[in-house]
């Protein structure tokens, strides 16, 4: 019986999780960590000195770059969906509530704002509650997908993906608001966590919701991703793995992706290198042995 009521309680915990209401605590969460990332790259190297700098002479760009990156997710996933793009600011509460939190974290007396929300304490709380967000967005970007292209496996990932971390596919543009251009910081050269744990997210989502693979219930399963995204955003912060995708990674570049042949193929050319050298170390003696004894004669003859 105790097994029985145990399991039942989990569920009914999972079946909470799955019901929580994002806003406005969540989001508020979501738009903290988005303005402090920015806050932190602002210049791309400069410290928050720089950052209050700019803040004060350009307001408008600051906010712009503050709000394209909180609705970044929404704004992608309207662009491929052949949606209106400005629909991502419809919800008036959201704006309002986004640019509060940005004016508090970069206009706040003394940066108090910024300095309690960036103490650590505190910053693994609205971490965790960011990463139940994510969680939230790649979710419902998957479901939202699924209804309009049923069987298209791929649109479906790539919604639930830029939906959990939109931000980082939109990040060389929110740069250019700052009047910054970096291409080579765009997404899909350098992947961070966040997209390759929002990618095993809505693979996750569809297995569950298109086959009968998974038995668990579906929100034992949103419980589980939700708190894998939490534990690694944690380790990340406090142990600082960032990226535990990276060892799988290297070994399917080994086997698939022609890390093996190329390692082959090396080794061949250096073995036949080496033999090449040695056989023309071993023609020299030869060679010299020969010229030796050819002296060694007419010195006789002499």
């Amino acid at each position: 019986m105790s097994k029985i009521n145990v399991k039942m309680e989990v569920i009914e915990l999972a079946n909470r999780v799955l019901k929580l209401e994002m806003f406005p605590y969540f989001e508020i969460s979501h738009v903290i960590m988005c303005c402090l990332h920015i806050k932190s790259d602002f210049g791309h190297g400069i410290n928050e000195k720089g950052a209050i700098v700019f803040s004060r002479k350009h307001p408008l760009a600051c906010w712009l770059s503050c709000m394209f990156s909180v609705f970044s997710g929404t704004i992608l996933a309207n662009f491929l969906l052949n949606e209106p793009v400005v629909g991502a600011f419809k919800n008036t509460q959201k704006v309002l509530m986004a640019t509060a939190v940005w004016y508090l974290l970069f206009y706040s007396p003394f940066d108090l704002a910024y300095k309690l929300c960036n103490f650590l304490p505190i910053k693994l709380v609205i971490s965790c509650m960011k990463e139940i967000n994510r969680c939230h967005k790649i979710h419902h970007g998957v479901l939202y997908a699924s209804k309009i292209y049923p069987s298209s496996y791929f649109i479906i990932v790539l919604i639930g993906t830029v939906k959990g971390n939109g931000s980082g596919f939109l990040k060389v543009m929110e740069r250019m608001f700052r009047g910054i251009w970096q291409p080579g910081a765009i997404e899909f050269l350098q992947p961070t966590f966040a997209t390759k744990a929002s990618i095993a997210a809505s693979v996750l989502f569809i297995v569950d919701k298109k086959t009968d693979l998974i038995s668990a219930p579906h929100a034992l399963v949103y419980l589980g991703v939700v708190i894998f995204l939490v534990y690694f955003k944690l380790s990340s912060i406090l142990l600082g793995i960032n990226d535990p995708f990276g060892p799988f990674e290297n070994l399917l570049c080994a086997i698939f992706f022609g890390g093996i042949w190329d390692a082959l193929e090396q080794t061949i050319k250096s073995s036949t290198q080496s033999s090449r050298a040695s056989n023309k170390d071993l023609h020299h003696k030869i060679t010299d042995t020969r010229n030796g004894k050819d002296k060694g004669t007419k010195t006789k003859q002499d």
